[in-house]
């Protein structure tokens, strides 16, 4: 009864902060049907926006890099240059 109690406790908490939430609107440019798809499965496509005024394209090819060699996304080579020229072009220094 007690763990039913807390969790909706947290739900109901959890709920008014999840709806001011707004959906992010990436640069509309070519690559972006691939970013959505693939980074867009595993996390919020707001760490793109967070980022973007620190990489350069280097940083931008490791950062694709390390989402496939250390985590573990299943993304093709060719996606991962899509995927990488769109960030680069878009949101880099």
């Amino acid at each position: 009864m007690r763990i039913t109690t807390i969790a909706l406790l947290i739900a109901a908490l959890t709920v008014p902060a999840a709806g001011d939430e707004k959906p992010v609107a990436l640069k509309q440019a070519p690559g972006l049907d691939r970013v959505e798809a693939n980074c867009g499965a595993c996390h919020s496509l707001d760490y793109i926006q967070i980022n973007s005024p620190f990489p350069n394209a280097a940083l931008w090819d490791a950062e694709v890099s390390k989402m496939i060699k250390a985590y573990g996304a299943p993304i093709t080579d060719a996606d991962a240059r899509v995927i990488a020229d769109y960030l680069k072009k878009n949101y880099g220094s």
